[in-house]
């Protein structure tokens, strides 16, 4: 094991400085500066480090995914994925969660983003539900757990993070291997909602005629077609992922310019701007998460939590729960970004030592701290949507319960059934 007062200078600085509320990229850069200066290391090399962690041609892709995302949010394509949802699946009982969560695995492959899903389609559906009779709890539990696919489904940021943190994956086999766990997810909560409806006696939904189904679905498509644009383009060798997206930001832009007139250029330099915002806290973050990897791997922190783990068991069973544990409790304090980049480096060499597969074990993490975005206190999906419902978090823990469990439980099935993620990316090698 490396030096114990330069790990506790590491890890005992971020978490002082975390809870004494410094924005976590300064949290990141303070506690590896000063640990450096403990061990001897060069200020200069840390430097270095940093750079190198934005040293990535497929780290390209992350501000045009954003920019992609915010357009399609601001742009009024999450109402037309709720209208098509509710063509497909309102007419049953409880049909408006079943709406909710299909448009979020539709939304999902645009945005990306589990907090963009919940900004944008819970703005109006949670209301909607509300007066339809729904509990504010559970009108909450099913916008927030539901999003939680669009970390899942592709394109994902935290999928580029994930690349970015194991030493450059293939970005097209992560976003393929996302598809199936993704759609089990939606419909497991999907399962549970029309379950619960039935129980507690949910309103049945509107139907609709052919001829207005199918309007809404053409005009569904035109936005949807950005999910073609982007995996269509990298499985099928046309573009890099930095291509796609930057591809996917053009057409964003042309849908909702010229095709479905609900953004103006001043709107869109206002986004921009907002994606620009948002850009710099994120290189930041992985700036500063570079160097502070570094040190963990210099004082050999991996090392010694892959022997913890391995002392108590060696079972490939026990170590993976003991990981998904570890995420699970981490993701609840902690945003998700900045735990792809810490841990990855940390614990894919453990995954790997019991023969998990890189891509197999990123869907584990997506998944795993997913569930954190939704989880108190830190969740800042569960925090949006307790914002739009005007409801404290603590009113809807009760309702989250079930859907917590589905979670859980499919995380479980993910992670000890690696074809689910593995049989795309492997059918399309």
């Amino acid at each position: 094991m490396g030096d114990p007062i330069g790990i506790g200078l590491l890890l005992g600085g971020f978490l002082v400085l975390m809870l004494l509320r410094v924005p976590i990229a300064f949290a990141l850069g303070i506690s590896s500066m000063v640990t450096a200066f403990y061990l001897g290391i060069p200020s200069l090399f840390v430097a270095q480090r940093m750079v190198n962690g934005l040293n990535s041609f497929t780290f390209l892709a992350v501000p045009f995914f954003i920019l992609a995302g915010q357009l399609m949010t601001e742009g009024g394509i999450s109402e037309r994925l709720v209208r098509f949802a509710d063509t497909l699946i309102g007419r049953v009982r409880g049909g408006i969660a079943q709406v909710n969560i299909v448009a979020s695995m539709l939304f999902g492959g645009i945005s990306g983003s589990s907090v963009a899903d919940v900004a944008s389609i819970g703005s109006f559906l949670i209301p909607a539900m509300k007066d339809r009779g729904y509990k504010p709890g559970y009108a909450v539990a099913v916008t927030v757990t539901s999003s939680v696919q669009g970390v899942v489904i592709p394109p994902s940021q935290n999928m580029i993070y994930y690349a970015l943190a194991a030493g450059g994956l293939p970005i097209g086999q992560l976003f393929l291997a996302g598809y199936i766990p993704g759609v089990i997810l939606g419909a497991s909560l999907m399962g549970l909602a029309f379950l619960l409806a039935v129980v507690q006696g949910h309103p049945v939904g509107r139907r609709y005629g052919w001829r207005e189904g199918l309007k809404v679905a053409i005009d569904a498509s035109i936005g949807l077609f950005t999910i073609v644009i982007i995996i269509g383009g990298i499985v099928g060798g046309i573009f890099t992922a930095t291509e796609s997206a930057a591809v996917a930001v053009a057409y964003a832009l042309l849908v909702t310019i010229l095709v479905y007139r609900t953004m103006t250029w001043k709107k869109a330099l206002a986004v921009l701007r907002g994606s620009l915002e948002t850009l710099a806290m994120v290189i930041a973050i992985i700036m500063t998460s570079s160097a502070f990897g570094f040190l963990l791997s210099y004082l050999k922190v991996p090392t010694a939590l892959a022997g913890m783990i391995f002392s108590l068991s060696g079972d490939p069973v026990f170590v993976l729960l003991a990981i998904n544990v570890l995420l699970l409790v981490l993701g609840m304090l902690m945003d998700m970004g900045v735990l792809i980049l810490i841990l990855t480096p940390i614990l894919l060499p453990i995954a790997k030592s019991i023969g998990v597969d890189p891509i197999h074990f990123g869907i584990i993490m997506m998944i795993n701290l997913g569930i954190g975005l939704v989880t108190p206190p830190v969740g800042t999906s569960l925090i949006v949507g307790c914002s739009i419902a005007r409801v404290p978090i603590e009113r809807t823990l009760r309702d989250m319960l079930p859907f917590y469990l589905v979670m859980v439980l499919v995380l479980m099935l993910v992670t000890y059934v690696p074809a689910l993620s593995l049989t795309l990316p492997n059918l399309f090698r």
